[in-house]
């Protein structure tokens, strides 16, 4: 089969096309999903680039978030059959490839309104806005949440979730663009983080109150100022952070407020099952929504994932490697993706819709 492997930690050019990769054989407990969709996020290229706490053995394929049909699996595994249509939260053998092996404890079924690319965003982004906000900051419906960044992959997923669990919701975005998405997907107030006075609107927007919870996507540029907008007993919940920040520790103490960080692996089997039932139940009964509207459609080769990680920086974005005749109809002419050179590259054309989580987005911004 053909995959994407990683022999040394660096950036995007360690990406290397192999076209002779062997399909993996399910063990006990483990699954084969032949992909149709994968997620890319952040967190591949922070491990990727050999930054992240998790460095797998080289070389590796990288890629957690899959969706596709179950090819075949092990022994011992009762809930799926091949057919199945499926979504992961974690790979063994990595998704960036057409074959995916998974611990069967880490695979769900995808709901029938749901087409794969849809479910190859599911994964990372909403377990961890799910985990972030019902496990981390214990929201209470009623409380205030401000979402830091919300106009990406998990920042949409906790617009969604936190308006369907009663809670007043405010977002921030950079663009026009992105503020109506995080609008369009639960927000009831939004704010540009670019503007320089857009604290001072937050504060004016919330009262005297503070804000009780602040699901924190850049904790080294916003930290200081998220403490200044908290209430008393308010929560950040740190989800991404590029580096250091100085901070007044006087700032938790007066108001009793606290800082907590959230890593979606650091999760039981029991808790992921939890959010799976959770998200599930949300997307059957429209709670945590798709919308129809691909905003913009890109071809892709297998071997130009380099420039999906670099643009999923700030957002998640999903690549399909099928359907490869999808792209002719969508591909805006203006589009050049650089690719990794390979004498094997003029095969595995598809598609990658840069909509982070289940919704229209607007195009990611290259970091």
């Amino acid at each position: 089969m053909r995959a994407i492997r990683v022999f040394e930690f660096g950036g995007p050019e360690v990406l290397k096309l192999q076209s002779d990769v062997a399909v993996p054989i399910p063990k006990d407990h483990q699954v084969l999903i032949k992909v149709e969709a994968c997620g890319v996020n952040p967190v591949d290229t922070y491990i990727r680039s050999g930054t992240h706490s998790v460095k797998p053995l080289l070389p590796y394929t990288p890629g957690f978030d899959v969706a596709g049909i179950i090819e075949a699996v092990g022994e011992s595994v009762s809930a799926f059959k091949k057919g199945d249509r499926v979504f992961t939260t974690r790979t063994i053998s990595g998704g960036y490839a057409e074959y995916a092996l998974a611990a069967d404890h880490t695979v769900y079924t995808l709901p029938e309104k749901l087409d794969f690319k849809q479910g190859a965003a599911i994964g990372i982004p909403y377990f961890t806005a799910y985990r972030a906000l019902l496990h981390s900051a214990c929201v209470k419906p009623g409380e205030s949440v401000l979402v830091h960044g919300a106009s990406g992959g998990v920042g949409i997923a906790a617009c969604q979730i936190a308006r369907a669990y009663g809670l007043k919701v405010l977002g921030t975005a950079s663009t026009e663009e992105g503020q109506k998405i995080v609008l369009e997907n639960g927000a009831h107030k939004v704010f540009n983080h670019k503007e320089a006075n857009y604290i001072d609107k937050i504060k004016k927007s919330v009262g005297e109150k503070g804000v009780d919870v602040i699901i924190e996507m850049l904790a080294n540029v916003n930290l200081s100022n998220d403490l200044d907008l908290l209430s008393h007993g308010g929560r950040v919940i740190v989800v991404g952070s590029r580096g250091p920040i100085e901070i007044n520790p006087r700032d938790t103490m007066t108001k009793e407020s606290s800082i907590k960080g959230v890593t979606l692996f650091s999760s039981t089997k029991e808790e992921f099952q939890q959010f799976a039932a959770a998200l599930h139940a949300g997307m059957e009964i429209g709670r945590v929504r798709k919308q129809n509207a691909i905003n913009e459609v890109m071809l892709f080769t297998l071997v130009s994932v380099a420039e999906l990680e670099l643009r999923s920086i700030e957002n998640s974005v999903t690549l399909n490697v099928s359907n490869p005749d999808l792209y002719k109809a969508n591909l805006k002419p203006e589009v050049k993706l650089p690719s990794i050179e390979s004498d094997k590259a003029k095969t595995g054309l598809g598609i990658a819709h840069l909509n982070p989580g289940l919704s229209n987005s607007s195009t990611p911004r290259p970091s």
